[in-house]
């Protein structure tokens, strides 16, 4: 076999190899596994194709699937199920969430949808049900969005305007599925090695029923020098990933622990049916955001919290 090495494997290959019979067949998909006999494609749907060396005719590298158009409509939701805040009430389509003050994204109004109402109306009962649990009112907007400008109409201001922009990113599983350089452990719940690597102080009892509120979720550690340095979450909806949660021990940074976990996550939901990926940075993270480029992250959408007197 020629055109194949172990740099490839993560990234998508075409295989075309005997059936028996004088027959040919290719098999195009992301490249699982490599060794001295065989090798592994996983295909598109999460199938895996394994082929002795000795029936292939030929292989190589080939581009990664094109990242296509993202419907920004889907993923704005999917972004609030993929992480459900502990407590959720409906204006029409658009969600109130709750959790008890910790985290933006788990105590805001996303505005997905119709409200069913008169948005003047709808706002109301944002800034009751914010009220009824001593929270500010919050709304995650995106920017240029409609809702967003009707907003501002209505005497929304910025929420946070000393911070910088968040934006949604989003790419393909081909692009980010490699084989990490690290053992990244996956497991079902996190334990509290977990929870310590994730904040330096210790988080509220809330937190756990957030970040462990999805229904199908993973938690990815990485073990060095005895004890837990890099940590992430992942989560699926659809055929969506979300990664978020993503911290790396200072001491520990710069050496490709956040891109490990990327990949342990999304080597995860491959099989599951995952096909695409997102994540949230702040914009301001020159480091974070230079990673994910790199990676094949493009951006979906930006987004900033309004709130009104």
């Amino acid at each position: 076999m020629s055109g194949l090495s172990a740099r490839d494997i993560g990234h998508r290959v075409v295989v075309r190899h005997a059936l028996g019979g004088g027959q040919l067949t290719d098999v195009i998909g992301v490249l699982q596994s490599l060794d001295a006999e065989t090798l592994a494609v996983r295909h598109a749907d999460s199938t895996v194709h394994r082929v002795r060396l000795t029936d292939v005719a030929a292989a190589k590298p080939i581009p990664p699937m094109p990242l296509r158009p993202v419907d920004v409509d889907q993923l704005f939701l999917t972004t609030a199920l993929g992480r459900p805040a502990a407590e959720t009430r409906y204006v029409g389509q658009w969600l109130l969430r709750a959790s008890a003050g910790w985290t933006g994204r788990g105590n805001s109004l996303l505005p997905a949808g119709d409200p069913g109402m008169p948005v003047v109306d709808a706002l109301k009962h944002t800034r009751a049900f914010y009220e009824e649990r001593d929270l500010p009112a919050l709304a995650l907007v995106r920017l240029g969005s409609a809702q967003e400008e009707e907003f501002r109409r209505l005497g929304w201001i910025e929420a946070r305007p000393d911070e910088a922009d968040v934006r949604v990113m989003h790419t393909t599983l081909d692009l980010v599925n490699g084989e990490p350089a690290y053992e990244v452990a996956v497991t079902d719940r996190p334990d509290a090695d977990w929870y310590a690597a994730a904040s330096d102080a210790p988080l509220p009892a809330v937190a756990a029923t957030v970040m462990e509120g999805a229904p199908k979720s993973v938690f990815a550690s990485i073990a060095l020098d005895g004890r837990t340095v890099a940590v992430a979450r992942g989560a699926m909806t659809g055929h969506w990933v979300a990664v978020d949660a993503v911290r790396v021990d200072p001491r520990y940074r710069r050496r490709g622990l956040g891109t490990a976990l990327l990949q342990g996550i999304t080597r995860w939901a491959g099989p599951l049916g995952g096909r695409r990926a997102y994540l949230e940075v702040v914009e301001d993270n020159a480091a974070a955001m230079a990673t994910y480029t790199r990676l094949g992250y493009d951006t979906a959408y930006k987004y900033r919290y309004l709130t009104v007197q």
